[in-house]
């Protein structure tokens, strides 16, 4: 259980890294409803950040992101475990 939730947290790390690859090559994609929407929904940290214009940098929202989706596996996989004894 322990390694399937520091994968949850490595996913959420890797999540966040690529919108920081895509932030950082282009500046400009971010603006675009359609993509800041979908960042939103894949960093739940953003969603904070941009709502209470709390200034983030990259490395914090990638460890933060990474802490949220540790937090969300361990909820899944707590579930996932109860549902499979309950077989």
């Amino acid at each position: 259980m322990k390694r399937r939730i520091a994968m949850w947290s490595v996913v959420g790390f890797l999540a966040s890294g690529c919108w920081v690859i895509v932030a950082l090559m282009n500046p400009i994609a971010l603006a675009n409803p359609a993509a800041r929407t979908l960042a939103v929904f894949i960093q739940p940290i953003a969603l904070v950040s941009f709502r209470f214009h709390v200034p983030m940098h990259f490395l914090e929202v990638m460890i933060a992101n990474a802490a949220t989706y540790g937090l969300i596996g361990l909820m899944v996989e707590t579930l996932r475990r109860q549902l499979h004894h309950a077989r």
